[in-house]
């Protein structure tokens, strides 16, 4: 049996940009269920170089992840295999900077790590030591890439459970689990744009998950694993599609607001589409971006405020920052960090 799962792009009027705005959002939830403390607006904050309202390292993590999963895709796409080799290159991305920046990236571990306690003694689970883990991830390279009757999702929540097992890294090893089922999901061609993530999924049933991935190890337990992470990739799948209708749905009416304004629509679109990328804006920075006059791109802004379309949200009177909040809104349901 074939299982595939081609969103609906189609929906989109420019799928890149959607696509902009999904991966930051799956690398800000994959961060969380880590620990991170950031927000969405927090890292389009960071990335437009203003000052977040959190610790420096926690947006950089998420940064970070966004970049590394950009590579990961990139590499697919060439037709690279998923390979030992790319995974140390991912994971070189992913610990680029931030709170893992010192933990080996690109390296897998040389010590013995463990998940919860204090100690192995007391740990939670205890993974294998340093010195097998570079067979345990030849023989799972060899069995991502072996001839095999199992379904491609099985398969897939099979590689999951077994990398976070070895948990071959000494940092990271759950944010780049969780991107490796997209990966794979690209490379065995059942996605054609990188956009199925389970991460709000796991972060909702964060205690779930950990369980059944423990119940395996001790347990062998892996049909109430991979029965949770089919319900995960089928309700992850139909919320894409969701999120996807929805923002269309938003940008075109925005859209047809907009052209009501008559000889100012013209910059106050080119603004709007900015926005579908950057969500949070300043005047300046539309302004050199877009290369339209500072005056022309205040005005444009202006009437897209009007509009209710974007909201100011310093209370200044200069270096305002205005927010394309509804778009914000959609692309951040499930995003608050964990208490």
């Amino acid at each position: 049996m074939v299982y595939n799962y081609y969103l609906p792009t189609s929906l989109l009027p420019a799928v890149p940009l959607f696509l902009y705005m999904y991966v930051r959002k799956e690398a800000l939830l994959s961060s969380q269920i880590e620990g991170a403390q950031s927000s969405l607006s927090d890292l389009i904050l960071h990335e437009n170089n203003a000052v977040p309202g959190v610790p420096v390292d926690d947006v950089e993590e998420v940064s970070t992840y966004v970049a590394a999963m950009n590579f990961g895709v990139e590499r697919i796409r060439e037709g690279q295999p998923i390979s030992m080799r790319l995974i140390k290159e991912i994971h070189m991305i992913l610990l680029d900077s931030g709170k893992g920046s010192n933990k080996e990236p690109g390296e897998f571990r040389r010590s013995q790590n463990w998940i919860g306690g204090s100690r192995p003694g007391n740990a939670r689970f205890v993974p294998p030591p340093p010195q097998e883990v570079i067979a345990c991830m030849s023989n799972l390279e060899k069995f991502i890439h072996a001839d095999s009757q199992l379904p491609l999702l099985v398969r897939i929540g099979l590689v999951h459970t077994q990398f976070e097992t070895i948990h071959p890294f000494l940092d990271g090893n759950g944010r780049l689990g969780r991107l490796l089922i997209t990966l794979m999901l690209l490379a065995e061609n059942a996605l054609g744009e990188p956009m199925l993530y389970l991460s709000l999924y796991l972060k909702t049933h964060r205690e779930t998950y950990y369980d059944l991935l423990q119940r395996v190890r001790l347990n062998s337990d892996w049909e109430g694993w991979l029965a949770f992470f089919l319900t995960g990739l089928e309700q992850t799948a139909d919320q894409a599609a969701s999120t996807a209708r929805s923002l269309f749905l938003l940008l075109e009416r925005d859209r047809q607001s907009i052209e009501q304004l008559g000889r100012p629509a013209a910059s106050a679109l080119r603004v709007h589409q900015y926005l579908q990328t950057n969500p949070i804006i300043s005047v300046a920075r539309a302004s050199e971006s877009l290369s339209i006059s500072k005056p022309t791109t205040g005005k444009s802004i202006d009437h897209l405020v009007d509009l209710k379309i974007l909201e100011e949200i310093t209370g200044r009177q200069r270096d305002r920052l205005f927010v394309y909040k509804k778009y914000m809104d959609a692309l951040a349901e499930g995003t608050e960090p964990l208490g």
